[in-house]
């Protein structure tokens, strides 16, 4: 039995199977994605979902849905299925369901009576194409298999209903048919790997619900246009591939592709390897640009969160040229282009945000640990200095460097850090004035920088850098520490005394502005107050503030988003900070922690983690299905524990 693989007492339950997802990409935008048992649950699942660039910043989704009928003697047996109201599910596909397994490719076995037939889906890299391979395994007699496309040609952040502006033709091209529903659409190409017959018959499905929209507070229903049907003859041992893409593709050619693509698949055999072949999903090439998305299926790439999953994303499962590809031919040449003009050439924003520059700096630090400081200095020396002088100089449009060399942010009016939930337009955590992590960040981006500059001989450089920062531990240990633990922010004389996992960075980072004695309290009120088995929550339980679940309304759920629930993304610095205070005796702690990430791995999104989890017992997913920052800072906990294991303390 492989590590991703699921029977059908599971997946004839409801209750459990729509709430597991799977989502697959091309490593350029485009996706695949529902439930493991093909009932779409989102707007935003879809058998091909992909960029449009030329009609927005969306992604968008062209085929919703593909429902196959077994046709064997006269008898059809539909195994599709869709939420309507009042609870009702049709046409009650899963119940042949007898097995879904996802080690190399999402693979669902299905059993009609005599017939078995499976059905395996993967995307062609780098181009929107969708690949569905289906053999018939066992029939006593030959069989027609009959297709039903559902098309949406929609955004993901849209709802489609009837109308009559719905092209509903179909032209005919090899082997299938092409549609182009609305004129600012591509066109659709469906196409079959040997010749297939096609009834024209044009109808709207009305009202498919979309129950975690429903969930959400969100508009939940939808009606669907079925152009009509496909139909393919089949015997034993026979295979049938269809594709849908944007351009047409010569039928003869699918096994080729087919072929090409699995040879490019690694198993998932682990929760390591789950995290690898999840990491490599978060890369998006767009021309000569590399791109890490922070997540799917509503998220772009951000500038914090790319420069913080980088390294783990890339360097840490040995993908190195994807490292300079996102970093060096792609981040690079944008960060500097930002700081001398202001503008951002690409689709990386969030960049003037006041922390993202430093985590960049982190990232090349990263990088040194992973080969030497040598070559980091060689490769981005003069980089980091200019990002040091950026901020020392008060030329960030969002951050000002005061006398005691300590960054002050403005945080009131529009968000700051990472908390950057709203209501009304302005912050509902209001972190301003000087702010832990960004603080500690910049004392280690400082430190790391001198560092730099010492290994490619520019002591003098180095040595100013170094005076610089030691006045600036002062200041942090003076402003932050409250003899207890640190100050999440400080503004004027107000200090922030919540407990929030921002200050486990000051613990964490490889230079730290705390003595032993400080990083091993940080790590000790952490523990006590904010570990949950998938990391750490936002706000201590002991907090008036705390509100542990993420549900309800946009509102209501805005305002918890950062009062309570657990974000993954933390526990890479937890593990840090707990390994460095409490070194190998503290691998056996880190090894049953990462126990609620083994856990994940056939939960909600399979073979991922989510954005967050609930602050309280179950710890329910929730956000975005599959989250860039979370992925990493697992594949970080791992690389920190093999590090301590080969007396490597980085």
């Amino acid at each position: 039995m492989s590590y991703l693989n699921f029977d059908k007492t599971l997946l004839v339950n409801l209750e459990r199977s729509l709430s597991k997802e799977m989502i697959r990409t091309n490593r350029a935008g485009t996706y695949n994605s529902t439930t493991l048992v093909d009932c779409n649950t989102r707007k935003y699942h879809g058998q091909l979902v992909l960029p449009l660039p030329e009609l927005g910043e969306d992604n968008y989704v062209l085929l919703s849905s593909l429902d196959e009928t077994v046709i064997q003697h006269g008898a059809a047996f539909n195994l599709g299925l869709h939420k309507y109201g009042n609870n009702m599910f049709m046409p009650n596909g899963h119940k042949y369901i007898r097995e879904f397994n996802c080690e190399v490719i999402a693979k669902t076995t299905y059993r009609v009576g005599g017939v078995i037939l499976t059905k395996e889906r993967l995307l062609v890299s780098f181009e929107p194409r969708v690949l569905i391979r289906y053999t018939l395994v066992e029939a006593g007699s030959p069989c027609v298999l009959r297709f039903q496309p559902f098309l949406a040609f929609r955004s993901v952040n849209e709802l489609t209903h009837a109308n009559g502006d719905a092209n509903t033709d179909m032209d005919e091209v090899a082997n299938g048919r092409k549609n182009r529903m609305y004129a600012q659409f591509p066109e659709l190409f469906m196409q079959f790997s040997k010749k297939v017959t096609y009834t024209h018959n044009p109808q709207w499905y009305k009202d498919i619900e979309y129950q975690k929209e429903q969930e959400r507070g969100f508009a939940y229903k939808e009606d669907q246009m079925v152009p009509g049907y496909f139909e393919v003859p089949m015997k034993k041992g026979e295979s049938v591939i269809f594709s849908a893409g944007i351009s047409e593709i010569k039928p003869t050619t699918l096994k080729a592709v087919w072929d090409k693509e699995m040879l490019r698949r690694q198993p998932r055999q682990d929760m390591f390897a789950c995290l690898k072949n999840s990491a490599a999903q978060f890369y998006k090439r767009v021309g000569d640009k590399c791109y890490l998305l922070a997540g799917y299926p509503w998220f772009g790439a951000s500038a914090r969160d790319e420069f913080f999953a980088t390294p783990s994303c890339t360097l840490d499962i040995d993908r190195p040229e994807y490292w300079q590809a996102i970093i060096d031919e792609t981040a690079v040449p944008m960060v500097r282009t930002f700081m001398e003009t202001g503008r951002v050439d690409g689709e990386l924003y969030g960049m003037d945000e006041p922390d993202a520059l430093l985590w960049l700096v982190r990232a090349f630090q990263k990088y040194a640990h992973k080969y030497s400081v040598a070559d980091a200095a060689g490769k981005y020396a003069d980089i980091s200095k200019q990002i040091v002088d950026y901020y020392r100089k008060n030329r960030h449009p969002r951050a000002q460097v005061h006398r005691n060399g300590l960054v002050w942010v403005e945080g009131r009016d529009r968000p700051a850090t990472w908390m950057n939930a709203v209501e009304n337009g302005r912050p509902i955590t209001p972190r301003t004035g000087y702010v832990v992590e960004i603080n500690a960040l910049w004392y280690n981006a400082m430190c790391f920088t001198a560092e730099m500059m010492r290994a490619i001989g520019k002591d003098n450089l180095a040595d100013l850098m170094d005076y610089q920062a030691e006045l600036m531990k002062d200041a942090f240990v003076g402003t932050f520490w409250n003899g207890v633990y640190l100050d999440d922010y400080v503004i004027d004389a107000y200090h922030d005394k919540e407990v929030r996992p921002n200050m486990i960075w000051a613990a964490a980072l490889p230079y730290s502005p705390l003595d032993r004695k400080q990083q091993k309290a940080v790590v000790d009120i952490c523990t006590k107050e904010l570990l949950t088995p998938r990391g750490l929550r936002t706000l201590s339980p002991k907090s008036g503030g705390y509100r542990p679940v993420y549900i309800g309304g946009q509102l209501e759920r805005d305002r918890n988003f950062h009062n309570g629930p657990v974000w993954p993304y933390t526990i890479a610095a937890y593990a840090r900070a707990y390994m460095n205070v409490y070194k190998h005796s503290g691998i056996s702690f880190m090894q049953r922690l990462l126990v609620g990430y083994e856990q994940e791995m056939s939960e909600l999104c399979i073979g991922t983690l989510n954005e967050l989890y609930d602050g309280n017992p179950p710890y329910k997913g929730h956000g975005g299905m599959s989250y860039a920052p979370s992925v990493a800072a697992a594949i970080s906990v791992i690389d920190t524990m093999n590090h301590f294991e080969t007396q490597q303390n980085v």
